[in-house]
Formats: structure tokens, sequence, C-alpha cells
């Protein structure tokens, strides 16, 4: 009998520890996804890339708010809304371990206020979208002033930007016609 002790320690441990020593994990191992609501801004990039429909967002007008959500039990672990997220709102993480005692743990919510457009009220975009477009313009050396100035523009919807195009370009015909009548 000791002889076979003797023996085993020799071999040394065929397994590890886990689950009472962590687990070291390969580098590059795509794990549980973590979410930061406060770097996203809702442009549901991630959401139209999912394979695994994990990702949705709904969009509730008449209460002027985008919900975005996350359902682990979907999620295939693929890294596509990682790869598309403009500002790494979203990645994967080292973590494997997602037993849970509910299914509802295994959700993860955020809920973004819309942005009203200027001319006709209605919700359109998510309000952190506008604002992290400004920023950008801001960022890419336009002086505050000039980005203010743009903030009526991409504060309307797409709808009423046409239709003010389609008046401006009518006025623009007009002046033009008039001018070859005078001629």
């Amino acid at each position: 009998m000791f002889k076979l002790f003797k023996t085993i320690l020799k071999a040394g441990e065929p397994t590890v520890k886990y689950p009472f020593k962590p687990l070291a994990v390969a580098p590059g191992f795509r794990g549980k996804p973590k979410y930061d609501a406060a770097q996203c801004i809702a442009c549901a990039a991630c959401t139209s890339v999912c394979p695994a429909n994990a990702l949705t967002m709904e969009t509730d007008l008449a209460s002027g708010e985008r919900r975005w959500q996350l359902f682990l039990g979907r999620c295939i672990f693929c890294g596509r809304c990682e790869e598309v997220c403009p500002t790494r709102a979203i990645w994967l993480s080292e973590e494997f371990e997602m037993a849970v005692t509910q299914k509802a743990d295994l959700y993860v919510n955020a809920t973004f206020s819309l942005q009203e457009c200027r001319v006709c009220h209605q919700p359109f975009t998510a309000r952190k979208s506008v604002d992290y477009t400004l920023a950008l313009l801001a960022h890419s050396g336009l002086d505050v002033g000039t980005v203010e100035a743009l903030r009526p523009q991409f504060e309307t919807c797409p709808g009423c930007k046409r239709h003010q195009n389609l008046h401006s370009n009518r006025d623009l015909r007009l002046s033009r016609d008039t001018g070859r009548e005078n001629q």
C-alpha cells in the first residue's frame, strides 16, 4: 500500500484543481459578454450582426425609450458584437462560469431615451447617439461654436430633413426659372 502512494506522489497531478482553484484560460478565450451601458450609444449595430439573436433592441415611441437586451442563454460567444461596436461598449471577457439559479439572471438590460425631432417632435434616434456624433466632430478639430451650429441638423429626423431639402430645392428651381423668364 505504501508503495502505491509513493508511485502516486511521483506521478504528480493529472488534472487541475478546478473548481477549488481558478482555471487559467487560453489567450483570446471568448467567454461571457460584458456590457457597459454608459459607453453604449444604442446604435443597434450589435443587434443586427448577432447570428443567435441573443441581442435585441426595441424602440417604444410612446414612452420615448429604446431598450437594449442581451440574453446570455442564446449567446454563442462568436464575438461579432464586439467587432462592430463603435464605442467598445460590449466585449467578450474571460469569464466562463455562467450558472444561475433563475433564468432572469441571464438577461442584461439597458434603457436609453430617444431624441425628439426639432421640427415634428417625433422621437427618431437615441439621444446618446446624437451627443456622441457631436463629440466626435468636436474631437476632430471643429470649434465649439461650429459644432453647436450643427446641432439642429443632427436633432432633426431624416423625414423632416428630406422635406426641408425638397422645399429648398424647389425654391432654387423657381429662382432659376424666373431668372430665365427675365432674360
